[in-house]
């Protein structure tokens, strides 16, 4: 069996920049340290709020949680940064650009960094659809923050650009029925309530 010319999964992810409304977001890997933030805008809103644990005994959940994820190739869990200051964002080949721990880029020291947004990207191979891979999308949020500028539309397409760059052919998300305005959202982008997806408790 032969190595595979190309890595696998999101290996050769690199954080890329989105501009809009005058503003910059940096959209990036997320790290153990932004777990706290994550969970809070998973949170922030009616369902979350009833689903998601605020207490120091789910700490240890979301923490196990965010290292499955990060160690598995097929998993992307992104945390999506507004930059502010005078400083530009620059990518990871910018000599410019401070590095990371992972490698990565990241604002120099004079620039601040706010977490408002997140999602997780999975992809998914399958013999189905002549082997094809899917990406699936989950766990979108954007903070208050930020809403209202057309950034969950921005992060949406770079979403689908980047599962083409990492080999998807076909997205798909599931939305809560109660999700009126996120059913709508997602109309507008295109996507098609072909399916009727079912969820089965096992705890």
């Amino acid at each position: 069996m032969t190595e595979s010319a190309t890595p696998a999964g999101f290996s050769a992810f690199v954080e890329e920049t989105i501009s809009l409304a005058d503003r910059k977001f940096l959209v990036r890997r997320a790290t153990e340290t932004d777990v706290p933030q994550l969970v809070s805008l998973l949170r922030d809103d009616a369902l979350g709020a009833g689903r998601e644990g605020s207490g120091s005994n789910e700490a240890a959940g979301y923490q196990n949680a965010f290292g499955l994820i990060d160690s598995d190739p097929n998993q992307l869990l992104v945390a999506v940064d507004e930059v502010t200051d005078s400083s530009e964002v620059t990518d990871s080949a910018d000599s410019a650009a401070e590095p990371r721990a992972d490698g990565q880029s990241q604002p120099s020291r004079t620039a601040s960094t706010a977490l408002v947004g997140t999602l997780q990207l999975t992809l998914i191979p399958s013999l189905s659809r002549r082997g094809s891979t899917r990406l699936q999308i989950e766990a979108v949020r954007i903070g208050p923050a930020a809403q209202g500028l057309g950034l969950g539309t921005a992060v949406f397409d770079w979403a689908h650009d980047c599962g083409r760059r990492f080999g998807a052919s076909l997205a798909q998300l599931t939305t809560d029925k109660s999700r009126a305005d996120a059913q709508r959202f997602y109309a507008r982008l295109g996507y098609e309530a072909s399916h009727e997806g079912l969820k089965l408790d096992l705890s």
